[in-house]
């Protein structure tokens, strides 16, 4: 194999995929480098719902074959209600969809070196030019992105990033059979993707049901470790710990099994993002925070970042431009347009949406009801009038105890 290239990315996953798709189709040379072994990957232990919506599969020509089931609708559930939303979606086969993007990549130009652990960035003055792996292998790019994930090795030891732990959330999926798709006094959960908001079960958090066809489903629940958590955790409980509690309170699982090796674990950072680049270097996908409230798409956002990480990189080669962090600043600007726009205000979003206790789950299910479809999606993304139409003067003292959080008050009160 060659050691220098035009652009070096560190992780496999869906970001660095995608990245590595549009920089070949361009004509650069790229490698991407993978812990993972290629016969196993990717090991089941990935993470994702991979719920996505058609949008997605047409923006980034995905193929239906890593489609397990195509839905119709959206719900959403309280400890008591839900509301259900017309709203087009396909749930993936995450290893054949990740495995997809390797093959598509590769066949365009893209090399992939399997068993490499990226662990630290090759500097010469003060500027990255590679990185090292697998404790003494180096390999060297004009431009190096970091796609690793919440791992971040490179984003943290160049100070890009910094993932703050009460911002970090964990999850745990299983993908099952037997499940009682249409329980009576439950929602109807045919070709549908479930998201419940139930402290009880994902207490600062939410749980999911995603429909993959007859009487089987990805199920799972991910919650923050912040102040949101603790005010409704129980003492000792863990991810897994939750997720039984539901498997064996909720009668929707009564005779389900899990299917074996279907199991996910995984983490994110929600938090506003800082830094996402400097001098030749990019970070993507989930090494960049996300903020969005509900329905994240994050395979979605991992490859947006991909693709803008692409064409910011491709502003400065094709022109001859050193990639300065000063010419890679379109990078910042096309993320914040395209990736995640209303950021702040989609942050805040889902911090009250967490805070919120269990009944003022039950009475936005009825609010959802009262109000139009768009008004959800609206707020979704961070529309201020919209976000204003799913509270009322009874929400006066969670609006407060918000307010008192933000401003750091809890230490004084």
């Amino acid at each position: 194999m060659n050691n220098r290239y035009d652009v070096v990315i560190a992780g496999a996953g869906p970001a660095g995929g995608q990245c590595a798709r549009d920089l070949v189709a361009r004509g650069y040379d790229v490698v991407v480098l993978e812990t993972e072994s290629e016969e196993e990957f990717p090991r089941q232990s990935n993470k994702s719902t991979a719920g996505t919506f058609p949008s997605m599969m047409a923006s980034f020509g995905i193929p239906d074959d890593v489609v397990m089931q195509y839905t119709d609708s959206v719900v959403l559930e309280s400890p008591h209600d839900h509301y259900t939303q017309e709203q087009p979606g396909a749930v993936l086969e995450f290893a054949d969809f990740k495995r997809y993007l390797v093959e598509d990549s590769r066949e365009k130009g893209a090399e992939y070196l399997f068993d490499a652990r990226v662990t630290a960035p090759i500097t010469e003055n003060g500027e990255i030019v590679g990185v090292r792996y697998n404790g003494d292998q180096e390999v060297y790019g004009d431009v190096v992105i970091d796609a690793t994930g919440p791992a971040a090795p490179l984003a943290k030891k160049l100070d890009v990033v910094d993932l703050k732990r009460e911002n970090h959330a964990i999850g745990i999926e299983y993908e099952f059979e037997g499940i009682d798709i249409d329980r009576p006094g439950f929602a109807d959960l045919r070709d549908a993707m479930m998201l419940r908001l139930d402290h009880e079960i994902a207490p600062g958090g939410y749980s999911w049901i995603f429909h993959t066809g007859e009487d089987t489903a990805k199920v799972g629940l991910c919650y923050l470790q912040n102040e949101h958590h603790s005010r409704y955790a129980k003492d000792g409980h863990t991810v897994d710990d939750y997720l039984e509690h539901w498997l064996e309170t909720d009668p929707r699982f009564a005779n389900a099994t899990r299917l074996e090796g279907k199991q996910h674990r995984g983490s994110a950072h929600l938090q506003l993002p800082e830094r996402m680049h400097t001098d030749r270097f990019l970070a993507i996908g989930d090494t960049v925070p996300t903020v969005d409230p509900l329905w994240g798409e994050g395979i979605n956002k991992c490859m947006q970042s991909g693709r803008v990480a692409a064409v910011a990189v491709d502003s400065c080669l094709k022109h001859g431009l050193e990639p300065t962090a000063e010419n890679l600043e379109v990078y910042d600007t096309l993320w914040h347009r395209d990736v995640a726009p209303n950021q702040r205000k989609r942050l805040l979003m889902t911090q009250l949406l967490y805070l919120a206790p269990n009944e003022r789950y039950d009475q936005f299910m009825n609010d959802l009801h009262r109000l139009d479809e768009e008004t959800l999606a609206a707020a979704n993304n961070g529309n201020v009038l919209a976000i204003a139409k799913l509270f009322d003067i009874d929400d006066a003292p969670l609006l407060a105890r918000f307010a008192k959080q933000q401003l750091g008050l809890d230490r004084f009160l």
